[in-house]
């Protein structure tokens, strides 16, 4: 472990829980990799305190921090810029401190659009469904409408959100969006992308799939943005049905380099990185 001293830049995760968090192993693996003197932890905070917290980072010796649940939109109120895709998403996962200003940022969506794109996908040839209008899914329907996607349907077990989600993309990115009830499967006969960012399939829901097995093909592309398991029933059944799929261990991944590459500009060591998520992922199977 790299040795603290007075130049040392830190980062910090601000949400709550943080228990299950992953970041900091494969962040601090990564500046060991790539020699950069920096060090990231987690600092357990909601709403009612995030404005005191930030305030003090940005006072402190920190190049920025990062930010999850449940304070990706609030955190917003107290920072003195926003990247486009960020304003336009309407959350932050990542800000910058640059001199004495703050920066949001969002690369959950950007982690996401690299992995699939790196998987040979081309949005702008897809019609999508996706299941979700969380934190997450909002992150990659988002980033889908920026970069182009001929269409999106949206559904989620609660129909605000899905709506919700639909009227924020059509309105700050393009017209593109359409809300699906919840169990209205008429639309996926159109689509050659169905994307899982429900959480249905991880603890406690493992085994289950928000997708019907009858209606999964060949010659769709199935993405889950969980990777613990590796492979939910919602993937099992798209490698059943000898369809291309992929999980949401490269889209973790590359939001975490996307990271440091803000926070440092330089890139990641993307090697160290992925190798240090699968130890992390082996540890869990084996009840480390």
């Amino acid at each position: 472990m790299a040795q603290i001293d007075i130049n040392t830049k830190f980062i910090t995760l601000l949400g709550k829980p943080l228990g299950q968090s992953f970041a900091a192993r494969m962040q601090n693996r990564g500046y060991e990799a790539a020699g950069l003197n920096m060090k990231y932890f987690y600092t357990e905070v909601e709403n009612d305190h995030l404005g005191d917290v930030v305030n003090g980072l940005r006072y402190m010796n920190f190049a920025g921090f990062a930010v999850t649940k449940p304070n990706k939109v609030e955190v917003l109120k107290y920072l003195d810029e926003l990247d486009p895709l960020c304003a336009k998403m309407g959350s932050s996962n990542t800000v910058v401190k640059k001199g004495d200003k703050l920066i949001g940022y969002n690369t959950d969506g950007i982690g996401f659009y690299t992995a699939i794109t790196k998987d040979g996908i081309d949005t702008k040839d897809c019609t999508v469904f996706c299941f979700g209008a969380g934190g997450v899914g909002r992150a990659m329907c988002s980033v889908l409408a920026y970069y182009g996607v001929k269409k999106l349907y949206i559904t989620d077990y609660f129909d605000a959100a899905a709506q919700s989600l639909v009227d924020d993309i059509n309105k700050n990115f393009a017209p593109v969006a359409e809300f699906v009830a919840f169990k209205d499967f008429s639309k996926l006969g159109e689509c050659n992308m169905v994307m899982n960012a429900s959480g249905i399939g991880m603890a406690p829901h493992l085994g289950e799939t928000p997708l019907p097995e009858e209606y999964v093909r060949k010659d769709v592309y199935y993405f889950d943005a969980c990777y613990n398991p590796d492979k939910t029933q919602f993937l099992l059944n798209a490698e059943k049905a000898g369809a291309k799929f992929l999980n949401g261990l490269s889209m973790s991944l590359y939001q975490g380099t996307e990271q440091i590459r803000l926070w440092t500009g330089e890139d990641a060591p993307e090697d160290a990185m992925r190798d240090e998520l699968l130890t992390i992922l082996e540890e869990k199977k084996n009840g480390k």
